[in-house]
């Protein structure tokens, strides 16, 4: 077996890019070229600014966007790090002289990667690029009026972004579920500078994946308040206990584990929690006149 085809049958373990235009339709055939050649300068001089040697990325022209692979001797976090924080600072950069400011869409993932003499395959390339065109990605870029959104993939945030490092806040990260032509991922969603973006209602994070508050229990409606009962029905001080000022907390209903309810005011005598006198749960605050 030659060298080349070693190469082909041998896939490398790197870090996939796909940079996608933000409506990339909408250029004329004048300003196509100007919008390819500013994604280059932002790119290129990112990588020169983080110093990553140009031999070590592979850079593939896509009309509206590039597909990059960068080798893997080159640390994932650089990228994630001040390489973005390059991308995003340089688009800035381009985008003040410019009437309709370009945005860019950016996917990552860490995957075998396969080299041939007209580009490179596999599944980290097909999911970088799934990750950058997905409908979240988009919405988010518009709804935000932002300049650049990043999606990496779960297993990628997994592994590098929630630990940390120089330029990267996993709490600025903000989880959704997509459907692609695979099947459904899992995928991190950032915009740079800001903080966690709002996922839209159409894409709420995996339910039970990772959940905020899991010792919160679900909410529930208040207890109805019960109008005050008459005057002349008004329990007598002996069938009574005596009131205090301050709230006191009535025992947790055993149907609901750790739920309590404060009672203000008087509370009557019940057994095996059915009141025999009239009992008002809430407060009821009295309307004065002029």
């Amino acid at each position: 077996m030659d060298h080349d085809a070693m190469d082909v049958a041998e896939a490398r373990y790197e870090l996939v890019i796909s940079v996608d235009a933000r409506r990339s339709g909408e250029y004329d055939d004048v300003d196509k070229p100007r919008m390819r050649a500013r994604i280059y300068r932002v790119l290129e001089a990112a990588f020169t600014h983080a110093k990553v040697a140009r031999d070590a990325v592979h850079m593939e022209d896509r009309g509206d966007g590039v597909l990059l692979a960068v080798a893997g001797r080159i640390a994932v976090s650089r990228l994630l790090g001040l390489w973005l924080v390059e991308v995003h600072e340089n688009l800035r950069d381009e985008n003040r002289a410019l009437r309709v400011p370009l945005g860019l869409r950016v996917g990552m993932h860490v995957g075998p990667v396969r080299h041939d003499d007209r580009g490179i395959s596999g599944r980290a390339v097909d999911l970088a690029c799934r990750l950058a065109d997905s409908p979240v990605a988009r919405r988010l870029l518009d709804a935000e009026r932002a300049d650049l959104v990043l999606v990496v993939s779960d297993a990628l945030y997994e592994d590098v972004v929630s630990s940390g490092g120089k330029f990267i806040e996993p709490a600025h990260y903000a989880l959704a579920r997509l459907k692609i032509k695979e099947g459904e991922v899992n995928a991190w969603f950032h915009l740079p500078g800001r903080p966690a973006p709002v996922i839209s209602a159409g894409d709420p994070p995996p339910a039970g994946d990772r959940p905020l508050a899991p010792d919160t229990p679900p909410a529930t409606d208040p207890p109805p308040t019960a109008d005050p009962p008459p005057a002349s029905d008004a329990p007598s001080a002996s069938d009574t206990p005596s009131a205090s000022d301050t709230p006191s907390v009535a025992d947790p209903d055993p149907r609901t584990p750790g739920a309590h309810y404060t009672v203000h005011g008087d509370m009557s005598q019940h057994s095996d929690n059915v009141y025999q006198q009239p009992v008002h749960i809430g407060r009821i605050t009295e309307q004065r006149k002029g």
